[in-house]
């Protein structure tokens, strides 16, 4: 098996996902959300099917969460952990639909089993904490949130701070670095939006997700978390006022 991935690395899409591993700072999820890789992967490595299928259905559920059908992802998710349980810890997008779907108890499960094997993911932690805030309130969860290692982005480890303490969030958009503006005006919106929301602020958890929506990021990336940010503002009722 070692042998035929030793083989596969002039693959492109094997060469890039190996780049990717290499690379300090990169979010395992900018791997994940590659289409092509984990199929391809699997396949050179000679997984057993269940494996494959499960593959599949990980895709599939990620495309009907694009869509909003947070259900349809979350039945396919599911699925694809009943025939591969192996690959629970690295299923954050099922943490996802789980919250979406309200089911907050096992969103919390979800995260905190990711960060157990990636320390170092300050984003899954945030989303532990939203899906227990949702449970026992905004301070207790924050008393309880799990502790991270330091993040190479400075927006994500100033949304860490700024939901480990409590304190205003201002200090997440003044993280912006101007070299990656879009990417980062996007993640500071999306996470200052999340953080008015677990405070039950609903007027500036809708004017800040609204921006991230609206940023050229979300419109032109095709990031994840992109459609995470629209899918929020579908299930809260945000809309822009110009188009309603």
């Amino acid at each position: 098996m070692l042998g035929s991935l030793q083989l596969s690395k002039t693959h492109p899409t094997i060469s890039r996902a190996l780049h990717c591993f290499k690379q300090p700072g990169i979010p395992r999820r900018k791997l994940l959300l590659d289409a092509s890789v984990l199929p391809v992967v699997m396949g050179i490595l000679g997984n057993p099917s269940p494996a494959r299928q499960a593959s599949r259905l990980v895709q599939s559920g990620m495309d009907k969460f694009r869509r909003a059908d947070v259900e349809g992802s979350l039945e396919d998710f599911n699925r694809a952990l009943s025939l591969d349980p192996a690959i629970r810890p690295y299923l954050w997008q099922r943490g996802l639909s789980l919250f979406y779907a309200e089911q907050y108890e096992e969103a919390s499960r979800q995260f905190r089993d990711d960060v157990a094997v990636n320390p170092n993911d300050t984003e899954e932690a945030i989303w532990a904490f939203l899906a227990e805030a949702q449970l026992i309130g905004h301070e207790k969860a924050r008393q309880d949130i799990l502790k991270v290692g330091e993040d190479p982005r400075p927006v994500m480890r100033a949304a860490y701070t700024a939901f480990q303490d409590g304190k205003e969030p201002d200090r997440i958009m003044a993280a912006i670095n101007p070299v990656r503006g879009s990417h980062d005006t996007f993640y500071a919106q999306l996470y200052t939006g999340l953080y008015y929301e677990s405070l039950g602020d609903a007027s500036r958890a809708e004017e800040a997700m609204l921006a991230a929506v609206q940023s050229p990021y979300a419109q032109q990336s095709g990031d994840y978390m992109s459609g995470v940010a629209a899918v929020h503002c579908l299930t809260r009722g945000f809309k822009n006022k110009e188009s309603s």
